[in-house]
């Protein structure tokens, strides 16, 4: 093995790892921002609108 495989490597990983937990902070941040809350009670509360019928 080389050092620039090496190196390579380290970095890919590196960046694979400060990656993935910036996107799950950014998803945790949407997630519980205050202004989205309406939004996913809506799409909460769909399904059990009266106008979801079964088909006659």
């Amino acid at each position: 093995m080389s050092l620039a495989h090496d190196t390579a490597v380290w970095f890919s990983k590196s960046y694979g790892l400060f990656y993935l937990i910036g996107l799950s902070v950014a998803v945790l941040i949407y997630t519980y921002w205050p202004s989205n809350k309406q939004h996913f009670d809506k799409a909460a509360d769909s399904i059990l609108r009266d106008e979801d019928r079964p088909w006659r």
